[in-house]
Parts: C-alpha cells; structure tokens; sequence
C-alpha cells in the first residue's frame, strides 16, 4: 500500500463539522478525488452497575437515523467530542452532562475509527462501574447544543433483549455491551 500521496486538500464545506476533498496520487500516477468529514476524536462510555446488574444509555435525536429511518430517536452510549480534551475529561463530562452521572473510574477499551472511508473521528471507548450514589444529576444534555437526552437505566437482562433485536443499531454501544460481557461474563449467565 506504498506510493499514495495526497496532493491537495480543499474545504468543499464549513459548517458544524468540516467536509474536505482531498486530491490522492495513486502508485501508477493516476488521481482520484475523496471527500473526507474532518470530524475530532470523541469519548463514549458504558456505565455499568454489577450489584444491580444494570447499564445506562441514552435516547437523543439523531438526523440520519431520521432521514434514512423515519423515527427521530436512537438508543446508544453517553458519548462526546473530545473538544481539545483527553478522552478522559470528556468521558467523564459527557456521562455527567448527558446522564447526571458522576463516575471516578475509567476503564479503557481503546480507540476505533468510528466509518474510516468517511470521517477522521476516532471513538476512544470506556466502560465505568457506577453505584446508585453516582446520580447526582439529571442528565438529559445541553439546551445550547438542542440537546434533549433521555437518560434510561437498563437491567442487563432488558439489554441483552435490545441487543437481539436489534434495538441497539450504534456499533459504538455494541462493541461497549459486548466488552461488558466479556469482562463479566457471569453477569450475564442466568438471563
């Protein structure tokens, strides 16, 4: 895969994100033109509770998942921009902004390039123990972002249900539940 090159980088749009065309010499010579979404990395969590054996995930809105599906909602993980942040800071911001969720410990899965034929935004992935005591806010997002989040805490049994049926589409929150189950295991066995 040597010998590619890009040549030029030209902002075909700026809005809230960026859309890029960048010019790309091929080995033999030739171009091609790709539009890339310059879009930063982002933080996602999965908040877990293995006394109560429980999770907790948010439903917002979602534009494509409306364009191309027809319902305005979409089930998923607390996740964020890392605005110039360590993953950390905004995993840990996102989950008290959009959850009201305080967590202390991080465990890190790693970062993943969220579509790489697409965007530059990488997802750097937590799963965090919480307790009861950890809800110290409401959650449901930031009005000056048109956020309006509503913050569900799902037994582990009702998220094994969701993820058979497809109910959970995001691959984020995927990976996030199956790590769940991976490090865990016995959590789930009775279900």
């Amino acid at each position: 895969m040597t010998g590619y090159r890009i040549n030029g980088i030209d902002t075909a749009y700026e809005g809230w994100r960026k859309l890029l065309k960048l010019t790309v010499q091929m080995p033999d010579g030739r171009t091609m033109v790709r539009e890339m979404l310059n879009s930063g990395d982002a933080a996602a969590v999965l908040p877990y509770d293995l006394d109560r054996r429980t999770v907790i995930l948010i439903r917002q809105f979602r534009a494509p998942v409306m364009h191309l599906e027809g319902h305005p909602d979409f089930l998923e993980a607390v996740a964020g921009l890392l605005d110039e942040d360590e993953p950390e800071i905004c995993a840990r911001r996102e989950t008290m902004e959009e959850a009201g969720l305080r967590v202390e410990r991080l465990e890190p899965l790693g970062h993943f390039w969220s579509a790489p034929g697409i965007t530059t935004e990488r997802v750097h992935l937590f799963l965090a123990p919480y307790t009861a005591a950890d809800r110290v806010g409401e959650g449901g997002g930031l009005a000056h972002e048109h956020e309006e989040i509503e913050v569900l805490e799902v037994s582990f049994e009702e998220l094994t249900k969701l993820v058979a049926s497809n109910t959970i589409a995001d691959m984020k929150t995927m990976i996030l539940v199956q790590a769940l189950r991976l490090k865990h295991p016995e959590a789930f066995t009775d279900l």
